[in-house]
């Protein structure tokens, strides 16, 4: 193990074993930021309708706490606010699924089921007896948030989650089941390979399997979704939707490590911690804070994963590596046709494909047995993290949102804050 790091920025960085993974993410933020300027400048201009421009500066930054999330990190609480075609419904089978007497333990065993129709591991008996799919009624306390635990023994794996029936927690089941079979993909393995190939797989292959669960076409052949019709509005909603989780998350994870590594490598005066947080979410995101800040203030610690000092590239890292994986097991389910627009990209259901469970498997049986870029071939013949498979999934929303900004004379970008003062 090496031991020649000069800072911790170094340190968190040696799991992705490539000296250019800075400039790869880089890279492929220059490739994401046109759409996620569309997105942005479309949200900006509905919040000025609906809060006036007293609120909302036209050419600005926004101001955060308008977007639904103490953190800014996704927008999807204010879909209400901000949803185009307000009179197409949302897909949502809640209620479906309270009428059809879904239980927890049902929402488990069809996410079992996902995974054995992709010819892979059915979860072991142990998995039943020992996991907590429901809160507790005997008073103990336990924290709720939804886990995945591997107890390094033989099919010995559990999940950790205060199920309730809804459509978020089915996905967030498939989710954690997606973590459960990398454990048993990998249990063969010396314990020091018992785990992602990098921080960010684990978190990908779960999202995979909730990108391909969350599909009309997936809930249909389930029989959740009745009567939808996915003409170009809903297309276009629903995706709409999808983007104020999965793009707008993509600078906020960026900055998360980005502002770390500069204070891990002494590049900011100590006077300056907290503009210089401020600074580079405005930068990259294109918020502000809601009040003026000093540096009287330090706003990043109040963030989870800083003051645990967690390390958070692994989840923009996996918000990338899921679309890449995801479109090309969609490619070997036959299920995607870039020509053919009865089988889009983002209504790709891969359940039932061989094909498909047996890249899987190619991948998530080498654990981190070997560098990650061997792991990614493994799974689609590809070495480096690309954000092509995203902007593809994306397209039609972006091609949507340029249209609709210039018809609205929507300024694209936005400009200098003076939200805080050093």
């Amino acid at each position: 193990i090496p031991t020649d790091f000069t800072s911790g920025a170094e340190l968190w960085l040696d799991e992705y074993e490539d000296d250019t993974i800075e400039q790869q993410l880089e890279e492929i933020f220059d490739e994401l930021r046109p759409l996620y300027q569309q997105v942005h400048g479309y949200v900006r201009h509905r919040l000025r309708q609906f809060y006036g421009n007293d609120v909302v500066s036209e050419k600005g930054p926004i101001p955060m706490h308008l977007l639904g999330n103490m953190w800014a990190q996704q927008w999807s609480s204010i879909a209400d606010i901000i949803s185009p075609f307000p009179d197409k419904p949302l897909i949502d089978v809640t209620d479906e699924m309270v009428a059809q007497g879904y239980t927890p333990l049902k929402m488990f065993q069809m996410g079992d089921d996902f995974f054995q129709s992709l010819n892979l591991t059915k979860v072991p008996q142990d998995f039943w007896d020992k996991s907590i799919l429901v809160k507790p009624d005997d008073g103990r306390d336990l924290i709720c948030h939804a886990s995945a635990w591997d107890f390094y023994l033989v099919d010995d794996v559990r999940i950790k989650q205060c199920t309730r029936v809804t459509m978020n927690q089915l996905f967030t089941a498939h989710h954690e089941l997606g973590h459960i079979q990398y454990y048993l993909q990998y249990q063969h393995l010396p314990f020091v390979y018992r785990t992602g190939a990098n921080p960010g797989f684990h978190e990908a292959v779960g999202d995979v399997l909730s990108l391909s669960v969350s599909t009309p076409k997936h809930l249909e052949s389930i029989g959740l979704l009745k009567n939808y019709e996915r003409d170009e509005e809903a297309l276009i909603k629903q995706l709409f939707l999808t983007a104020l989780d999965k793009i707008v998350f993509l600078p906020f994870a960026f900055t998360m490590d980005k502002y770390r590594w500069a204070l891990f490598r002494g590049e900011v005066d100590k006077k300056d911690w907290n503009c210089a947080f401020w600074k580079l979410r405005e930068e990259y995101s294109g918020i502000e804070p809601p009040v003026v800040r000093t540096e009287n203030d330090f706003d990043a610690p109040a963030k989870y994963h800083v003051s645990a000092d967690v390390e958070y590239l692994r989840y923009l890292v996996s918000y990338i590596i899921q679309f890449q994986f995801y479109k090309s097991a969609c490619i070997k389910a036959g299920q995607y046709d870039p020509t053919n627009p009865e089988l889009a990209l983002d209504n790709c259901d891969i359940y039932g494909s061989f094909e498909a469970g047996q890249a899987f498997k190619n991948v998530l049986s080498l654990g981190a047995s070997k560098p990650w870029p061997d792991a990614l071939e493994a799974f689609n013949g590809e070495r480096t993290m690309s954000g092509k498979a995203i902007a593809e999934y994306f397209e039609p929303l972006r091609i949507w949102l340029e249209e609709e900004n210039q018809k609205n004379n929507v300024h694209i970008g936005w400009t200098t804050s003076d939200k805080c003062d050093s």
